[in-house]
């Protein structure tokens, strides 16, 4: 009887959940980063990459083998987000959340993490968490290390092209595994990191500094410029230069805010914005305004 008792003992102690660590996250969200793109599929979008992701930390908490089938379900529901700032927050957050189910299940306790907490937790989250990351990295981080190389490049030197491809790919790693750790940490509280003060304020500090940078570039490297000369009772009037008295850079202005009313009102469609840009251009330039 004591043999057997025993026996039962070794055994639920093989079935317990192993303790998952700040380095598994790590890995968890690495995985997720470099695997991001490559299973996109239109039925689940991103979900097999937040599988792969997940895999190695549901193999030490599941170790009864319908368990961790039942577990691969839950991670492979329809799931689309930005790479960084969704990616790590999630996975961080879906590790925590996948803890707290196994001891669950293994102490035999209610399951208070259901699979529809955890997946409305995810699906809450992606949306509002892909919007904030495109803004910031999309949007602004990346014309910031562009603007810094343009210099470089229009020297010539290579610096110019590794620079900010190489800035952020780093800056999206160090993000991810960042939120990913701070999420893991936080548990169910992790959307308090996003709300933060601290969060807040470096949000709006990039969202100020991505328009001005935006700003910089469009009156530096958008060229556009007037030939339209005339005389009147034999004073010569050139266009270009009482424009640059009037507002300096307001051709390069219209052209840039031209094309945001078009992407505004028609979608962003990049290559009908290229044609009538061209077009128009081409007819200012042909009656001589341009």
């Amino acid at each position: 009887m004591t043999e057997e008792v025993s026996t039962n003992q070794v055994s639920n102690n093989n079935l317990a959940p192993e303790e998952i660590t700040s380095k598994d996250v790590t890995r968890a969200y690495l995985r997720w980063h470099f695997a991001n793109e490559i299973p996109h599929s239109f039925e689940r979008y991103l979900a097999p990459s937040l599988l792969y992701a997940m895999m190695p930390i549901l193999k030490k908490l599941y170790k009864n083998d319908d368990d961790l089938k039942a577990a691969y379900k839950r991670q492979l529901l329809f799931f689309n987000t930005q790479l960084s700032w969704g990616g790590g927050v999630i996975t961080g957050l879906m590790s925590s959340m996948e803890q707290q189910r196994a001891e669950e299940e293994y102490h035999k306790k209610e399951i208070l993490m259901q699979d529809d907490l955890m997946y409305n937790t995810k699906a809450g989250l992606m949306g509002a968490l892909a919007g904030i990351g495109d803004a910031i990295d999309s949007g602004t981080v990346q014309y910031i290390f562009i603007a810094i190389a343009v210099p470089w490049a229009q020297q010539g030197s290579p610096l110019g092209a590794l620079f900010p491809f190489v800035c952020f790919a780093i800056y999206q790693a160090a993000l991810g595994v960042f939120f990913a750790r701070q999420s893991f940490t936080m548990g169910r509280n992790a959307t308090g990191l996003m709300q933060s003060t601290g969060v807040q304020t470096a949000i709006e500090a990039l969202s100020v500094l991505g328009l001005f940078m935006m700003g910089i570039l469009a009156g530096n490297y958008v060229k556009v410029e007037s030939t339209l000369k005339f005389a009147i009772s034999g004073r010569k009037f050139v266009i270009q230069e009482i424009l640059d008295q009037i507002v300096p850079g307001i051709l390069p202005l219209a052209v840039v805010m031209g094309v945001y009313w078009f992407y505004t009102k028609k979608g962003l469609k990049v290559t009908q914005a290229l044609l009538w840009l061209t077009l128009i251009l081409i007819i200012l330039a042909g009656v001589g305004i341009l």
